[in-house]
């Protein structure tokens, strides 16, 4: 095996270990809900105090970011994260979980703007599509066996076992960086004092690029966020699917993404980034539409729509993700890419408590107002695409 598919085995594998840790939570939630008595702006709080913790650290740690070895400091999170997820998987309460998952988001923020640093320092703009893809694919591969074995494991015992088992990979993971990540060292010293990193980061706000990035960002995460925590939940008490059926709604879509998005990547490169991402913006806008407003109905159309919706909102992100990387210049990546991960990381949490706000909860179990967050997704999604057009590459 070569070397760049060593590296972008182990990177996906530290995407596949961080996706399901996060994700996990998610399909557990009627679980959770119900054992630990909590209601859905509780739920709410849990799933966005990930994302939230990962937003401060991921700032702070713009500051930083590019004056070290990428591949220490990678290796530094990722041995804080399992510590993170093995706390989660001992966890006996409501709030004992709840501060086990900031201390877990605190250390997968750093990680998530890591991984996409190392691919564009590591990899040329040309091959940058197909590589991300590769990456990316951990998303379909954490939701279509991660997660299902993550339920699975749960079923067998109980909610703690997902987070045991994602631990002990995590040690493994963690060798496996520590004697196969090469040092990364070719960003340090380019420019006076690391670049002023200072400076750079005040002078975001005055580079309109860079503004459009984050914003990018923020509304590529806002398109899906206000909806994505609450879709489990929603299948079970409105949609009529069982807790079990969870199982195959992310088998079936995860696998699919496996192998579409390394072939969107592939697309990104071919036939331009911001085409491919307008594309899949706008098909995402159906499963969208549909998936927030449809009430009780036939599994076999619940698969069907969780498989679109897989594809496009995870495929969508492919080229989108490669033209951010590719708005800054390499000396800072390190430190914009931080940046954009702690809006991304603030903005899946907002979108998350306001996807808590939006939807409540009547006394028979049913969800109410859903559809009203699946518009704001659109929405959301629909300026993203406007936003695209306008971002430029500066290799």
């Amino acid at each position: 095996m070569s070397k760049e598919k060593i590296l972008l085995f182990l990177l996906a594998a530290v995407q596949f270990t961080h996706i399901v840790d996060f994700m996990i939570v998610m399909p557990l939630g009627p679980q959770l809900m119900r054992l630990l008595e909590i209601n859905p702006q509780q739920f709410a709080l849990m799933v966005s105090s990930y994302t939230f913790s990962a937003g401060v650290v991921g700032f702070l740690f713009a500051f930083v970011a590019d004056r070290f070895d990428r591949k220490l400091v990678l290796l530094f999170a990722f041995l804080c994260f399992t510590a993170g997820t093995f706390s989660c998987g001992f966890a006996n309460s409501y709030e004992f979980l709840l501060a086990a998952r900031i201390i877990t988001g605190a250390f997968g923020g750093v990680m998530n703007a890591l991984v996409y640093s190392i691919i564009a320092d590591a990899f040329p703009f040309e091959r940058r599509g197909a590589a991300m893809g590769v990456v990316m694919a951990s998303f379909s591969f954490a939701a279509a066996i991660g997660v299902p074995l993550g339920l699975f494991l749960a079923s067998l015992a109980n909610w703690h076992l997902p987070f045991h088992a994602l631990g002990v990979a995590g040690v493994f993971i963690s060798a496996g960086i520590y004697l196969y990540v090469p040092a990364l060292r070719a960003h340090i010293g380019k420019g006076a004092e690391d670049a002023r990193i200072f400076d750079f980061l005040l002078n975001i706000g005055r580079t309109k690029n860079l503004l459009k990035a984050l914003l990018f960002m923020f509304l590529m995460v806002m398109g899906q966020f206000v909806v994505i925590p609450f879709i489990s939940p929603y299948m079970v008490s409105n949609m009529g699917v069982s807790e079990k059926e969870l199982t195959y709604v992310y088998l079936l879509g995860g696998g699919a993404t496996f192998f579409t998005n390394p072939w969107i990547g592939k697309l990104s490169d071919k036939y331009g980034k911001p085409k491919v991402f307008t594309i899949l913006a706008l098909l995402s806008v159906i499963p969208l539409f549909i998936v927030t407003n449809v009430q009780e109905t036939a599994l076999w159309i619940v698969l069907l729509v969780s498989v679109f919706f897989f594809v496009t909102i995870s495929g969508r992100v492919v080229p989108g993700m490669t033209m951010i990387t590719s708005a800054v210049e390499p000396q800072h990546r390190g430190s914009f890419m931080s940046i954009n991960s702690a809006v991304q990381q603030f903005s899946s949490a907002g979108a998350s408590m306001i996807g808590g706000m939006i939807v409540i909860t009547e006394a028979g179990g049913k969800m109410l107002n859903y559809n009203y967050a699946g518009y704001l997704a659109i929405a959301a999604t629909l300026l993203s695409i406007v936003v695209s057009r306008r971002l430029k590459a500066v290799e």
